[in-house]
Parts: structure tokens; C-alpha cells; sequence
């Protein structure tokens, strides 16, 4: 076997600190590391079944893996990545994802949390773990994330978060939760964009900025001038319709509050029509781009969905995120990371058109898929005679 295959992918990986002593390393932290992010890639859900996976290729981790004594087990997994710092894992996620992520002018950053529901633990009286992740639509993959006791501590952990990665030349987009003057000074002054969406959590904000549509668009209201823009979607029995209006004059507004580089401001219109009942929504939004291409900020606007439908859907449905019952210390948190290690890794075989899902079954059942993905050789499977 090329065995420079998937320590190669590890050594952006070989920087973390080890917690245990030296008198408990029985294992190096190297192949626990290894097997794990195998592992979860092939369909390991908890630290039972990353054993049960290694010992079943323990042959084939020999081909690249010292294991003096054999494959460790599932209490040694569990207390590794319990104590394993979650600050030293994810600087070397980010220093990995950094250096397979193509930046391009005007990508789509998307910023959203979500929850760990299994990681509540009552009888220590701690919240389920809330990991806030940045998103890539471009790159189809996650840039990086940081863990919160509860949603409400998005506001203080999304800034942390926007200062792990690089976001020169993107637009970052946020839900409500985000729409903070801290948060959108720290995309600026990362030389980046922002839109961020405006709800009753800026109760005035956003009470002035439906007022400004509502008028506006209805009396001509001080002779405010719009862009606008619309697209039509169809199908699995629905309609979707959206509307977007954008303006540029918002001088009376930047005199109520100082949002960093503030130049639009835009509302969307949302029809849905299912079964011949309709239904309609507005959403407003604040943002640092200029409203003069007001479909480039519809895209925008849409593509922030991106971070449900191909992020935490898939962490979900794929990984079952929600039903994992590992709790102790930084344990469920550590493991997320695993998980999102290997959507990225999955989601790069793009020539396999099969779901995640059944990529990871692929991947447990051929090793020259598995190493395609570890290697992301995109290439489709390659004869058992390339890796021996």
C-alpha cells in the first residue's frame, strides 16, 4: 500500500496536544486518531463500534500504523477524545480545511449553529453541546466550528469563530441570532461582507426597516428607490415564489446606529404554495453590500440555506448527530468534529453519485474507495491491486 496515503491526510492532525500521561500511553495518539476519523468515515457511530471497525481492518491499519498493542479499546477512545482539547483539535481542523478550501472572490460563507440534543447530561446539570459552524457553499464543505452550553451563547461564539478563519474577500451570512454591531465589525475588519438577518431580537431595527419597505414601496416614500428582482421554483407538489427589494438610501437610518460599513438594506417576500393554499412570509436583512444587483443578493439570501440542507441534514440523517449518547467532558464535541471530518472528506467524491450514507457503507466495504476518500481522489473506485 502507498503509505503515505492517509498519513498524509493525518499529519495536519499531528499537532494536537496528547492529554494522558505518559505512564497510560499504551496507544499513540497518532493511530487513535487514525481509526477514529477511518472509522467515522465508514460508519462508526460511537466508540463500541470505532473498535469494533478497527479490529475488523486491523490488517489494513498494520499496512500503515504501528499498533504495538493491537487496536485500543472503546474506554480508551472515549477517554482520549473526552480530554482531548477541543481548541487544539479544531486548529488543526481549520489548518487542514484551509489547506483544501479554493478561496474565490464573493464566496458564501454561511454562519449557524445547531444543537447535540443526546449530549444533555441532567444528573451533571450540563446543556446539550450547541456547535456553531461555518460553511462553505463553494467548497461544499465546513470551514470550522465552536461549541456553546446553549443557542444564546452564539453571540459570544460566533465572533471567536470568525477569528479562527479566513474570510478575506467572502460574504458571511447569519441568521437573526448574528445580527449584532460586534459581529458585523469583525467580518469588516476581516476585509469581508456581511448580510445579516434582522428579527425582533433588534426589535427597532427591524420594526424601521418593515415600516421603510411597507411605505416605501406602497406611497413612494420619500422618493426612496428600489432594486428588485424574483425567481420561481417548482416541484414535489409546491411553488416557491421570492421577491427581493433592495435599497441603497438608508442615510436616515445610519444615523440611528452604527453598523459598520452599512450600505443596503432588503426584505423578501416568500410564497409557498402547496395543495393550492398559499402562504407568504417577509424577511428583512441588513448587509455591506450595495443593493444595485439585487439577484446576486437573492443568491446570497437562498445559499445561506445551504448550511441545513447539506450541513446539519446530513449530520443528522447521515452521522445521526441527534442520537449519539457520548457526554463525557469534551467527548460529544470531539466526536462532532470527527463527523464533520468526514462529511467534508465525502462530500469531495463527487464522481460516486450515491448519498453520504451510502458512501460511508462504500467506504467500510472497499478499501480503495476508503482510501479515495481519505486521499480525496476523486477519481471513482481503483483496483484493489493500487493499494495491495
Amino acid at each position: 500500500m502507498n503509505n503515505d496515503a492517509p498519513t498524509g491526510m493525518l499529519r495536519a492532525f499531528g499537532n494536537i496536544e496528547d492529554p494522558r500521561m505518559d505512564r497510560t500511553k499504551h496507544h499513540s495518539l497518532t493511530d487513535i486518531m487514525a481509526i477514529a476519523i477511518c472509522a467515522t468515515i465508514c460508519g462508526a457511530d460511537g466508540w463500541v463500534q470505532v473498535v469494533e471497525f478497527g479490529q475488523c481492518k486491523d490488517d489494513w491499519f498494520k499496512t500503515f500504523l504501528d499498533l504495538p498493542n493491537g487496536i485500543p479499546s472503546h474506554d480508551t477512545f472515549g477517554r482520549v477524545f473526552s480530554l482531548l482539547k477541543p481548541e487544539d483539535f479544531e486548529a488543526c481542523f481549520i489548518e487542514w480545511t484551509d489547506s483544501l478550501a479554493e478561496a474565490s472572490e464573493g464566496q458564501l460563507v454561511a454562519i449557524d449553529g445547531k444543537a447535540i440534543r443526546r449530549s444533555l447530561d441532567s444528573a451533571n446539570d450540563k446543556a446539550a453541546i450547541h456547535m456553531v459552524s461555518a460553511w462553505s457553499k463553494a467548497n461544499n464543505m465546513v470551514l470550522g466550528q465552536i461549541s456553546t452550553d446553549e443557542k444564546s451563547n452564539e453571540i459570544t461564539a460566533i465572533p471567536k469563530l470568525l477569528k479562527l478563519i479566513e474570510l478575506e474577500n467572502a460574504v458571511v451570512t447569519i441568521d437573526a441570532m448574528g445580527c449584532q454591531k460586534k459581529i458585523a465589525k469583525e467580518i469588516i475588519n476581516q476585509n469581508a461582507d456581511y448580510i445579516l438577518q434582522v428579527k425582533d431580537n433588534q426589535p427597532t431595527l427591524h420594526e424601521n426597516i418593515a415600516l421603510l419597505f411597507a411605505q416605501g414601496l406602497r406611497d413612494d416614500c420619500f422618493g426612496i428607490k428600489f432594486t428588485e428582482t424574483s425567481t420561481t421554483n417548482a416541484g414535489h407538489g409546491r411553488v416557491e415564489q421570492r421577491h427581493l427589494w433592495a435599497t441603497n438610501d438608508i442615510e436616515w437610518l445610519k444615523k440611528r446606529g452604527d453598523w459598520e460599513n452599512l450600505k443596503s438594506l432588503i426584505r423578501v417576500e416568500c410564497k409557498r404554495t402547496v395543495n393550492g393554499e398559499t402562504s407568504c412570509e417577509y424577511h428583512y436583512y441588513i448587509t455591506s453590500l450595495s443593493a444595485d444587483d439585487p439577484a446576486k443578493l437573492l443568491e446570497y439570501v437562498r445559499g445561506h440555506w445551504s448550511v441545513e440542507n447539506n450541513l446539519h441534514w446530513c449530520l443528522d440523517i447521515s452521522f445521526a448527530d441527534d442520537d449519539r449518547r457520548i457526554r463525557k467532558n469534551h467527548g460529544a464535541e470531539n466526536f462532532s468534529r470527527l463527523s464533520r471530518i468526514a462529511l467534508n472528506l465525502l462530500k469531495a467524491q463527487t464522481k460516486h453519485k450515491v448519498g453520504i450514507k451510502t458512501k460511508r457503507l462504500c467506504c467500510g466495504w472497499s478499501n480503495p474507495y476508503l482510501y479515495n476518500v481519505l486521499t480525496r481522489n476523486d477519481q471513482g473506485l481503483i483496483p484493489d491491486t493500487f493499494i495491495g
